[in-house]
This record gives C-alpha cells, structure tokens and sequence, in this order.
C-alpha cells in the first residue's frame, strides 16, 4: 500500500485491524516534543500500525495534533476516535 494511493477500503481495513491493538504510545502534558515523534517513528519501524492516544488535547485540536504527528513520522493517521488515533506506516520493503 503506498500512502498516496490508500483508498477508504483499505483505511477501513486498518481501522478494523486496529480496534484489536492496545495502545502503544501516549501524550501527556508534555505534549508534542521531538522525543515522542522519534518514539512514534521507532514504533512504526516495528510495526505498521500503532495507537497513540492524546489526553491533553481537545476537539479540532486532537485533529491538528495528529495530523502533525502523522506528517512529522512520514505515516498516515487512518482515523480519530474521542483521545484515540491510528497510525499507518508500511515496513520498507
């Protein structure tokens, strides 16, 4: 799957892959700061898929959180639910 190219099928495919996964990382009052985005980069190289959740932010600003986490970690959020988000970056191959 290329980034560029995920269609609503396959986000919804990872969508329900991750429902299953616990959480792996979570932002607490520190916030955004370089050393989460390298633990979250780390944690994709791993594994594709991981969880993140966000506990200090709120409403549009969860959104804009994580699409700044997924543009700084080269990955794609595949969806937001309440303090939750899905995060996708395929192995190099």
């Amino acid at each position: 799957m290329n980034l560029q190219t995920l269609t609503g099928k396959q986000k919804r495919q990872l969508r329900g892959q991750g429902q299953r996964l616990e959480v792996t990382l979570a932002v607490g009052q520190g916030g955004v700061s370089e050393n989460f985005i390298g633990e979250v980069s780390r944690h994709l190289d791993s594994r594709e898929l991981i969880k993140v959740r966000l506990f200090d932010e709120r409403g549009r600003a969860r959104q804009a959180a994580a699409e700044r986490i997924a543009e700084r970690t080269r990955s794609i959020c595949v969806g937001v639910v309440g303090k939750t988000l899905l995060l996708y970056r395929p192995t190099e191959l």
